[in-house]
């Protein structure tokens, strides 16, 4: 097992003029058998640190450690790391038992050791009657559990995975999330997952990093990102609905930015007053969009109250210990 340091790591393409920097000195310490998920948007950079990690991407400053050692300068093969991408990259013409096995008989393993490895890793996986079937017979969802599985029997120091969940659908990816997690339990494996998806960040990671425009914004707890945001990027990314965030509210605070999630706004008697422009039922629970002082706000309400109509003005009041401030200029955290 490993830890993994990343010391003011960058990343640029070109130079002279045309040089463009796409990481901007990346600091994190990870522990070893930490679950860390890089979470941002398409662009932010976070496959490319990633593949830094990984040794697909030269890094252009900076220093990467994967269990102490520097990695700088080594290929993929000597980093004793194991990479599941978007993509299966499965061999059409072979069993699943020979796509897993593969890459240890490259590596000239005992036969009797091979088999133990994949035996073991298809038991984990829910695998083991499925070993003498070719890809093309296995559904997503499988086909993913075998590229993880070829991961597995390496039995690498670093797991490293990049947006593996992005082609399945809904119900795949919340049954895949579940088969990670056990998976990391079981095996205790220092791991970087990369998505662009924060419900997949929040529910996978024991901390997270999320990335803008190459730079870390934020690392810390699901818990720690979701109450405690850094930054108003991250108060916008993290949650579903974001967090509403405020220039012209009653009680806010000169040059500051007024953060306040829609479940933590109650309906009253007195209030902000917000003018309803549609509400979005969700089963338990609905999503009211309106206008506070003209800047748009949603509001959060369960089942049993009743649906404000379009275009009614309903009031609404914050909940004080709930409110979060930012700075107008920077868009940083303000403290309390």
């Amino acid at each position: 097992m490993a830890a993994i340091s990343l010391r003011n790591v960058v990343k640029k393409y070109g130079k002279g003029k045309q040089e463009l920097q796409v990481i901007h000195g990346i600091d994190v310490e990870i522990a070893d058998r930490e679950f860390i998920v890089i979470v941002g948007p398409s662009g932010c950079g976070k496959s490319t640190l990633l593949r830094m990690v990984a040794g697909l991407e030269e890094i252009s400053g900076g220093e990467i450690a994967i269990g102490g050692r520097v990695v700088n300068q080594l290929e993929p093969a000597e980093r004793d790391i194991a990479m599941v991408f978007q993509n299966y990259a499965l061999y059409p013409h072979m069993s699943v038992f020979e796509n897993m096995a593969y890459g240890l008989k490259i590596r000239k393993l005992p036969e009797a050791e091979i088999k133990a490895r994949v035996d073991k890793a298809a038991g984990i996986l829910e695998l083991a009657h499925l070993l003498d079937r070719k890809p093309r017979q296995l559904s997503g969802g499988q086909r993913q559990r075998v590229a993880m599985g070829r991961a597995i029997v390496r039995q690498p120091q670093v797991f490293l995975f990049d947006e593996p969940l992005s082609n399945l659908d809904a119900k795949l990816r919340a049954q895949t999330r579940l088969e990670i997690q056990k998976l990391h339990r079981e095996l205790g494996i220092t791991s970087l997952f990369v998505t662009h998806d924060q419900v997949e960040a929040m529910t996978l990671a024991q901390r997270m990093i999320v990335m803008n425009a190459g730079r870390m914004e934020q690392f810390g707890t699901p818990e720690e990102v979701y109450h405690r945001p850094a930054s108003t990027f991250v108060a916008s990314f993290i949650g579903s609905p974001p967090m509403n965030l405020l220039k012209d509210v009653q009680g806010g605070r000169n040059g500051a930015i007024t953060g306040i999630r829609p479940e933590h706004l109650d309906v009253a008697d007195t209030g902000w007053e917000v003018r309803t422009e549609s509400v979005e039922l969700l089963g338990a629970e609905r999503l009211v969009y309106g206008r506070l002082n003209g800047e748009q706000v949603i509001v959060r309400m369960e089942e049993h109250q009743p649906a404000p109509r379009t275009d009614q003005v309903i009031k609404v009041k914050p909940r004080e210990d709930r409110l979060h401030w930012f700075d107008a200029g920077t868009g940083k955290r303000i403290a309390a």
